[in-house]
């Protein structure tokens, strides 16, 4: 693999999220989360660009209308099977291998992509990510996969929750598959940073309202110095909650409550 290769980031996407509805759309410091998320995305110096892929169903039309008027790309598949969401985009793009991301992480920073992507670039993983063995805040999730072992992964007969959860099929099989991961070098697992409940999205308006034109460039070290000198201002859910909708799934990772 080309050592300075770039990735697409597909980035999945949707308005009807089970316990924060709309969440995606909500404004942090006048623009939608998902604006500045996809911000922080492309200054990563290897990704290339960003599809976010969500649904054809009518809810996901005022996402969709405000990306299209920010001239990111879209694709729309079915609302419940994110696999057949994700082979679409491939099937366009064609990458050799693609980052995948999720709508609920806009504090996603492009050093770990970046980190990330020069460790993939360097082995013959199929998959890599800094979640088998969490040791990252919750919300700074990023995977790599190659395009070939998903596709491949296709060939499995797959449950309805692997096609939800798109890559869980890919580390359910490590016999299958070479899985990596990427460790911090402390264990900061115990930290919320994502979005899924009205106390996360507190947090991070908290976090974006401190770098207030700095949206896309503030870093992990950064937050964490926020933090240490306004500990009122953590995420109330912290070391709580990590990964819900996994977490009684056989074969997913098990996380740390």
């Amino acid at each position: 693999m080309n050592i300075s290769e770039k990735f697409p980031v597909i980035l999945q996407a949707r308005m009807t999220s089970t316990r924060l509805p709309g969440k995606v759309m909500s404004l942090i410091n006048g623009r939608p989360m998902i604006h500045w998320q996809i911000e922080r995305i492309l200054r990563a110096k290897s990704v290339s660009h960003v599809v976010v892929a969500t649904s054809i169903d009518s809810s996901d039309d005022e996402l969709v209308s405000f990306l299209n008027s920010i001239q990111v790309n879209v694709s729309r598949g079915s609302l419940d099977d994110v696999y057949s969401r994700f082979e679409t985009v491939l099937a366009i793009e064609k990458p050799n291998a693609f980052i995948r991301l999720t709508g609920d992480c806009p504090l996603v920073m492009p050093a770990i992509i970046d980190e990330m992507a020069t460790c993939f670039r360097s082995q013959e993983f199929d998959y890599f990510s800094n979640t088998l063995e969490v040791s990252f805040p919750d919300g700074l999730d990023v995977e790599i996969v190659r395009s070939q072992a998903f596709k491949r992964l296709g060939t499995y007969m797959l449950s309805t929750q692997e096609r939800e959860h798109v890559t869980l099929g890919l580390y359910r099989r490590p016999k299958d598959f070479l899985l990596g991961n990427f460790k911090y070098k402390t264990d900061l697992s115990f930290e919320r940073w994502t979005v899924d409940h009205p106390e996360d999205l507190t947090f991070v308006k908290d976090v974006f309202c401190e770098f207030q034109g700095a949206e896309s460039s503030f870093t992990m070290d950064d937050v964490l110095r926020f933090l240490k000198d306004n500990p009122e201002k953590c995420n109330k859910l912290a070391g709580a909650l990590r990964n819900e909708a996994e977490t009684n799934i056989e074969g997913a990772p098990k996380y740390v409550e």
